[in-house]
């Protein structure tokens, strides 16, 4: 039998004179015998985790509707999706690839039948348009989940490809970003496809393998352009072909369609990369730039990009999982040494690049969570193995503590993910009070911690104003004058959410109260900025001095369990609600009545 086509080893024990942890990570092939073949007992098994994973990624997939409170979801693909039916299927937009944005129109063009039923939907009431397109990011990861445990059997065994997609099935950063309809989770299902293909191509290098793995390694670049890590695993099944015995010709045959089919495959999930190329070129180079600008990302604290993303690897994937992973690249180097730089290379190239960055992210990470579960389940299944051989008796025990210790950490945080994400939004608790006890064209400033729609009643627009909404809003997006502390005339510019708190200043209360726009809506996802940075925004700490001295609160709500939080901004935590101190989505909201001039008039007024 051909290198190319190599096949398991037999288990053996460690060597009489070795021990310990010597023993185990130089004992030759421990975790490469074959377990049972049986295909229903495996077959119910990777069912149930599918089963899991599926119920983990849509329990609360309804949260905050009918608002999309992300900016990222409320403005890049479900918009664009149904912007399609009044155009061509030119997103007009490259920062991201388009493929989900293309399975989103898709999806709901048939669910809908076609323009006016989505247009007529999205009018009245998004709530099934939001469901649909998240559900749809939430397939896509169950789906990955699947395709990781292939991949993981057929790299190692059934036992690893099992324990590998129970890791990721339930991984916090991954169930958490499936509730949301952005592209991070439906990278993965082209990640996982392509090592799917990558674990093909070294186990038998066989040519359809290398056309899977270019179908993955085209729909991962073609969804998120960072899923094309997944390129450097099926690189290094391809060397270790073409550096086997009798491999050479393969191997370059395999390139070759490699090239080909990964190419086509892009150009197809995106198609205006080729027909409007300049476009597309310069959104590609935009994303760059934007990930290496913390200029404008006030909230930004932390010094390394790899410590943060060391940091997210703890909590967004789990310690143990990332402890085990490192067990697990050592281990392959004393074991098969290929499968070391298949798993551990992109992981090492992809921090490093993304670590280099000024900006960072814990769902930036994604695209490599999947070699990290299979570094991790095969150093678990090895370590049961040789605490096996010394026990046998205890075997199925060894089995049982790594999937709790694998596993355990993200089972316990996704299910508080569901919990917070099934409860009531507190911007929309905030919005049912106003609704309640500030009549329509009052006069209010809301921070730009809700989407515009949140000023509206959705589907029923007011007849006696004069854009449809419920309140008048001062106009906090148009570019602020310091010294008068409010728009400047004649300025056509828009605020940045990014830059909201660089433009507030204590004079933008006497403005609030000489126009009477007597309520404030404030909220701790934007003061929060200011608060983490205080130095880069001393006038926007001044300003909400002013206005707690100058108003009364009206009303607040909070997401955190009673006798906890608050959390400290981050641009991580502060979003997905990792924590538990959270009990339901959302901002602190805070309300506040002002006092003085014509605001003191309403006051007589209503007595």
């Amino acid at each position: 039998m051909s290198a190319v086509e190599s096949q398991f080893r037999d288990a053996q024990a460690p060597a009489p004179e070795q021990s310990g942890l010597t023993a185990f990570l130089t004992a030759p092939g421990l975790s490469l015998r074959r377990p049972s073949d049986d295909k229903l007992i495996w077959g119910s098994a990777i069912g149930a985790v599918l089963l899991l994973a599926f119920g983990l990624r849509v329990w609360g997939v309804g949260h905050g509707l009918p608002y999309a409170y992300n900016a990222d979801e409320n403005a890049h693909f479900v918009t664009r999706a149904i912007g399609m039916f009044g155009h061509d299927w030119d997103p007009n937009y490259y920062v991201n690839p388009p493929a989900y944005t293309y399975l989103v129109h898709l999806a709901l063009g048939v669910w809908h039948g076609g323009r006016a039923g989505v247009s007529n939907s999205f009018a009245a009431d998004p709530t099934q348009i939001w469901i649909i397109s998240r559900t749809i990011a939430a397939l896509c990861g169950t789906l990955a989940v699947w395709l990781l445990y292939l991949a993981g059997s057929r790299l190692l065994d059934r036992r690893v490809g099992l324990l590998s997609a129970g890791i990721f099935a339930v991984a916090f950063l991954p169930v958490f970003y499936s509730k949301l309809a952005l592209n991070d989770v439906p990278t993965l299902a082209g990640v996982c496809l392509g090592l799917w293909g990558a674990a093909g191509i070294l186990r038998n290098g066989r040519l359809r393998d290398y056309a899977w793995a270019a179908i993955g390694l085209g729909l991962a670049s073609a969804t998120k352009y960072t899923g094309g890590i997944v390129l450097l695993p099926i690189l290094g099944a391809a060397g270790a072909q073409f550096a086997a015995s009798g491999g050479r010709a393969g191997a370059l045959r395999g390139i070759g369609i490699l090239a080909a089919l990964s190419l086509l495959t892009f150009v197809i999930a995106n198609p205006y990369s080729m027909l409007d190329f300049s476009s597309f070129w310069n959104g590609l180079t935009h994303q760059s730039t934007a990930s290496g600008d913390a200029a404008g990302k006030l909230g930004l604290t932390q010094d390394s990009g790899y410590a943060y993303y060391l940091w997210s690897f703890g909590w967004g994937l789990g310690w143990v999982p990332l402890f085990f992973a490192v067990g697990g690249a050592v281990r392959l180097f004393f074991d098969e040494r290929r499968l070391l730089w298949m798993l551990a290379a992109p992981i090492v190239v992809f921090v490093l690049f993304m670590g280099s960055q000024e900006r960072y992210f814990g769902r930036w990470l994604m695209p490599v969570f999947p070699f990290v579960c299979v570094l991790a389940a095969y150093a678990a299944i090895e370590l049961a193995d040789w605490l096996g051989n010394v026990s046998p008796g205890l075997r199925p025990t060894f089995v049982a503590a790594a999937v709790v210790a694998l596993c355990g950490q993200g089972f316990v945080y996704s299910l508080h993910s569901g919990l917070v994400m099934s409860r009531e939004d507190t911007r929309n608790i905030a919005r049912e009070w106003m609704v309640l006890n500030v009549p329509e064209t009052t006069k209010v400033v809301v921070e730009p911690v809700v989407p515009d729609q949140w000023a509206q009643d959705i589907g029923n627009p007011s007849a006696v104003t004069s854009n449809g909404n419920r309140w008048n809003k001062y106009p906090l997006s148009r570019k602020i004058d310091p010294k008068t502390g409010g728009p400047v005339p004649g300025a056509a510019g828009v605020v940045n959410i990014e830059d909201f708190e660089k433009v507030l200043h204590p004079e933008l209360v006497d403005v609030f109260e000489q126009q009477a726009y007597c309520y404030v809506v404030v909220g701790s996802t934007q003061r929060g900025r200011a608060e983490a940075e205080p130095d880069q925004v001393p006038n926007a700490l001044r300003y909400y001095e002013e206005l707690e001295r100058r108003s009364k609160v009206a009303y607040a709500v909070s997401p955190y369990a009673k006798g906890k939080g608050p959390v400290g901004f981050n641009f991580d935590w502060t979003f997905n609600y990792y924590p538990l101190a959270y009990s339901r989505p959302g901002p602190v909201m805070t309300i506040y009545r002002l006092q003085g001039g014509r605001c003191a008039e309403g006051l007589t007024a209503s007595g």
